[in-house]
């Protein structure tokens, strides 16, 4: 885990922190599919995803007596910061101001950055120092994937291994930078959410048995052509593996989401793109966002005005470009009305 620290305070018991609040800002990330769910050499799942700069979730905390939560997001940030408080068994309560949230249930990790935002803003404010899994853990964080804790830990580009067992937040295996030059355009739909809670849950239960010689397969893709390509900046063995990765995952979870993709004019949209020769296309988790994956800013710019023209009548479409973000969360002890200040990024 990378720290960057400066004016360093120490804060050893659980009354040190009185008097301070928190501010954390935790980046979204985009799940680019599944490794193995066929599970047959012992773990299932693996992950390989990606942290994206604009869209986080930011909140500032202070200690009370009370649990309260306001701003975008705040129904979600108080259960989480309930259950935190209860399963610890802290005596107090918290505060919590949010300036912004990852839209819910879109493929982008709303809820594990929430819950880590709000469990380590917690940690902080009483004196803790627990770490972003055993946080995951207590909220119930990081059932299938790594990649949003990996994502709030250090960001880039990340590989989990999958799970091993019922209680495993999958491990991050791989971590790399990502090339800062490359874009990523999302496609969002307003009109709709992806598969998520009981309707989730009861998707991985319905669907047949993933084939176990296309988990080996993807493996293969993400070890010979995923991870050389971002290694070493070429963008083409990287946008062809994740594009075939997505069309067997997406194939395989077609009668849970309705077609390869959840979206119809995501759906379009990505079909159109890769016409146009544009192989790195996909959709995150459940989707409905989408995304496709570009050379540099001018490529991605032309892409977004011709989809634009293209598919303009769609009311519901529109798009957003987004870089890597190779960092974590950014979290900031602050006391006031000084300007000491501790910056952590983990």
């Amino acid at each position: 885990m990378r720290k960057h620290i400066d004016n360093q305070m120490t804060h050893s018991s659980k009354s040190s922190s009185a008097g301070f609040s928190v501010e954390v800002n935790a980046p979204a990330r985009l799940h680019l599919g599944f490794l193995d769910l066929h599970g047959g050499l012992g773990r299932r799942f693996g992950s390989i995803g990606l942290t994206i700069d604009t869209l986080a979730t930011r909140l500032r905390a202070e200690r009370c007596d009370a649990i309260t939560a306001t701003g975008p997001g705040a129904e979600r940030a108080l259960k989480y910061a309930r259950s935190y408080i209860t399963a610890q068994g802290i005596q107090g309560g918290v505060d919590i101001s949010l300036q912004q949230a990852i839209p819910d249930h879109v493929g982008l990790g709303s809820g594990t950055q929430m819950a880590l935002a709000v469990g380590t803003a917690i940690e902080r404010l009483y004196g803790g120092d627990k770490n972003s899994a055993a946080i995951a853990r207590t909220l119930n964080r990081g059932n299938r994937s790594g990649i949003g804790i990996g994502a709030f830990d250090e960001g880039g580009f990340i590989l989990d291994c999958g799970r091993s067992g019922e209680e495993e937040v999958p491990p991050v295996a791989v971590r790399l930078p990502f090339p800062e030059k490359w874009r990523m355009l999302l496609l969002l739909d307003r009109r709709g959410q992806g598969l998520h809670g009981k309707d989730e849950v009861a998707a991985f239960s319905e669907l047949p048995e993933f084939p176990e010689q296309a988990a080996a397969h993807l493996c293969r893709l993400v070890l010979m052509r995923v991870l050389p390509g971002v290694l070493e900046g070429r963008l083409s063995p990287v946008t062809a593996a994740i594009g075939e990765i997505q069309q067997v995952v997406g194939d395989h979870f077609a009668p849970a989401q309705g077609g390869r993709y959840t979206s119809p004019v995501i759906s379009a949209a990505l079909e159109w793109a890769t016409k146009k020769g544009h192989l790195g296309v996909g959709q995150s988790s459940w989707g409905p966002t989408g995304f496709i994956l570009l050379e540099d800013v001018d490529q991605a710019q032309q892409l977004e005005r011709a989809l634009k023209k293209h598919f303009g009548k769609f009311s519901s479409f529109h798009s957003q470009l987004v870089s890597a973000r190779n960092q974590g969360a950014a979290v900031s002890l602050l006391q006031q009305p000084t300007i000491l200040r501790q910056e952590k990024r983990v």
